[in-house]
């Protein structure tokens, strides 16, 4: 499948987005490489996970590259605090995992123990969504 690397309002609407992209006060006609549109219009979003949430698709990145960044944002969030070594572990078995270099199997163990150490430390914050888009854009640069 070919990566789209323009977008507009009408490939934006394909995906059925919880808001109008045209409030955004982008052209119906106006079609950007990726990286121009988000940097014009990103602080015109009121939800900054819109844009996380329109980019991280097959449309625009590799499976392996949409892996990739959700260990990116996992590594920072674990930044934020004093990390158990089961989230540390489960970002290194889903980064072995994007890489063809753990199994299916040793994936969901350590998503398991992950999740078991999420909700003993439930509430101790997540990585700034800027941040996050940043690094996001690097993919399409």
């Amino acid at each position: 499948m070919r990566k789209i690397t323009k977008i507009s309002n009408r490939i934006i609407r394909r995906f059925n987005p919880c808001y109008d992209p045209s409030e955004l006060g982008s052209k119906e006609s106006e079609y950007l490489p990726i990286v121009e549109a988000v940097e014009k219009y990103r602080d015109k979003c009121k939800n900054k996970s819109d844009v996380i949430w329109l980019l991280c698709r097959k449309e625009f990145m590799t499976e392996k590259d949409m892996r990739l960044f959700a260990v990116w944002c996992d590594r920072e969030a674990l930044k934020l605090d004093n990390p158990d070594e089961r989230s540390i572990n489960a970002c290194n078995v889903a980064e072995r995992f994007a890489n063809g270099q753990a199994d299916s199997d040793e994936l969901a163990a350590a998503w398991a123990e992950a999740r078991d150490a999420a909700w003993a430390a439930a509430g101790a914050g997540v990585a700034a969504r800027d941040a996050q888009i940043d690094k996001l854009l690097t993919y399409f640069k």
